[in-house]
């Protein structure tokens, strides 16, 4: 069983155009997470799927490696998939584990990619992992950006949706309960089912929230979810450029 670290990483971004290469604190944002992933002991390889040379480039220049991958394929997922076949010998195996790490994360947790990587390792019973964290306030709850997500007994997905879930009938949402949780995403797949995943058409739920992970569901996949305290921090602005290179150089200096 090989484990992969996958990094999608495109140029075009309608709020932050190259947002990749920006640089926060001296170094251009991919190659941070390339830096954070590859901090985590569980991956065997860790490769930049992108669709723009000056991505590949970069990253090369900083000691990664990168694939370049198709501009029109339709997710991070896909792409994922698509990266991992071409950078390693004979593709990926059936068994093997696939983490997909977003691109504008730079602050992603080591630790957190080893909890996914072990969970799917350690239980054959679920065909992806992905993380979760306390909701902390109301405003987060509301937000329809704030991906929430609803478990079982046995710490698996039942629903992931924009909307405040579990909804409260007769009050007003307690916060303490446990019950309301941020989804986080960061995913990791088994081979062979990241392989069936691809090909499945969207579902009307998927299409509806917007929200990729719930065609996994809808085909009868088992998610487990990884509890974090460690929120994330994602760039998708130029203004959350400037906070995470703050973040960055607290962490770093």
């Amino acid at each position: 069983m090989k484990k992969y670290g996958i990094i999608p990483s495109r140029y075009g971004s309608s709020r932050f155009p190259g947002k990749p290469l920006a640089l926060l604190a001296g170094k251009p944002l991919v190659v941070w997470v390339v830096e954070a992933a590859k901090r985590a002991a569980s991956l065997d390889d860790v490769v930049v799927a992108t669709d723009d040379e000056r991505i590949a480039a970069v990253v090369s220049r900083h000691g990664g490696r990168a694939v370049m991958t198709p501009s029109e394929l339709p997710s991070g997922t896909d792409r994922v998939a698509c990266a991992a076949d071409a950078a390693f010998e004979g593709g990926f195996a059936d068994g093997d584990i696939l983490v997909n790490i977003q691109g504008d994360e730079p602050l992603v947790a080591p630790a957190l990619i080893d909890g996914l990587v072990g969970k799917l390792a350690g239980d054959s019973a679920f065909e992806m992992a992905t993380a979760a964290t306390t909701i902390k306030s109301a405003a987060d709850l509301a937000a329809k950006s704030v991906v929430k997500v609803v478990l079982d007994r046995n710490g698996a997905a039942l629903y992931f949706s924009r909307s405040p879930v579990p909804c409260d009938r007769d009050c007003e949402p307690d916060l303490a309960s446990g019950l309301y949780l941020r989804h986080l995403g960061v995913y990791a797949y088994r081979g062979g089912f990241l392989r069936r995943y691809i090909k499945e058409p969207q579902c009307a739920l998927e299409k509806t929230e917007k929200l990729e992970q719930l065609r996994a569901l809808w085909m009868g996949a088992r998610i487990a979810v990884v509890e974090t305290e460690d929120e994330g921090v994602g760039v998708d602005t130029p203004e959350d450029a400037a906070r995470v290179e703050k973040l960055l150089l607290e962490r770093f200096r």
